[in-house]
Parts: structure tokens; C-alpha cells; sequence
């Protein structure tokens, strides 16, 4: 059985004066506003390259916390943050950048890195990318 999740995007206008709104289907998202000053030019509010990067530090972070499972360290907590670099010129996304902190009773540098290196392999968000994907891993107990 697979899973399926929809979001939608409107846009209404030239790319320099329009506006659009992203609606999710889950209601999370619901007429939320970006145009080209929030996702070219850093106008506060949300943009695609935003929304990735929550996409992925939340895929990863359970990613993580199911290799550190498996390895016998459950996590008390874990926090990442994605930067999702875009190139301006080739309109490409071209990296991804994770900082990650986790506190992980009993685990040791070792494992913490081995399972934050296969949760950044395997999480569905990270195979989607077409991206360098490097990272950074805090154990923080």
C-alpha cells in the first residue's frame, strides 16, 4: 500500500508583481502566501526552498530516531535544522546542510555519527533530492 499527500499552489500575476498561496491538504498549510520578494530576495515569509527544508530536517529527524532505535540508543530528543541552498542563476537547489543535536542516553560518538550518516542516506526527503547533502551531528548528552 503506498501513501499519497497532495499540497497545492496558486499563482496569479507576472514573477517579479505576482503572489500565490500553498494549501495543504491536510489543512497545515492553508492559503498561505509567497511570491518572488520572500523567495528571491529575503521578504519575511515562506518560500519552496523553505518548505523543503522543514520537508527534510522532519524526515530526517525520524529517520534518526529509527537507526538510533535500531541500534539500541533511543533518543530523548532531537533537533535539526536544514539550509536549502538555491542558486539564483541556474534556479537550481544545489545543497542541503544539516544540523542535527541529539541527546541519545547511552550512545557514543560512533554510533550517534553512524546512525545520523544512514538516517541522511535513507530518509525519503534526502532520496528525493538532487542536491550535496552534508551534515553536521551534535551528541549532546
Amino acid at each position: 500500500m503506498t501513501i499519497t499527500n497532495s499540497a497545492t499552489a496558486q499563482w496569479k500575476g507576472g514573477l517579479k508583481d505576482g503572489v500565490g498561496i500553498l494549501s495543504t491538504n491536510s489543512g497545515a498549510l492553508n492559503d498561505v502566501a509567497y511570491d518572488f520578494r520572500k523567495r528571491f530576495e529575503g521578504a519575511q515569509g515562506t518560500n519552496p526552498e523553505e518548505l523543503i527544508g522543514a520537508a527534510h530536517a522532519g524526515c530526517f529527524s525520524m529517520a534518526f530516531s529509527s537507526e538510533l532505535e535500531k541500534a539500541g540508543h533511543p533518543a530523548s530528543s532531537i533537533n535539526t535544522e536544514a539550509t536549502v541552498t538555491l542558486d539564483p542563476e541556474t534556479l537550481s537547489v544545489t545543497a542541503v546542510h544539516l544540523t542535527t543535536r541529539g541527546n541519545v542516553p547511552g550512545a557514543d560518538q560512533a554510533a550517534f555519527e553512524k546512525a545520523a550518516n544512514d538516517a541522511k542516506q535513507n530518509c525519503p526527503i534526502s532520496k528525493l533530492l538532487n542536491a550535496d547533502i552534508t551534515m553536521e551531528a551534535v551528541l549532546e548528552n
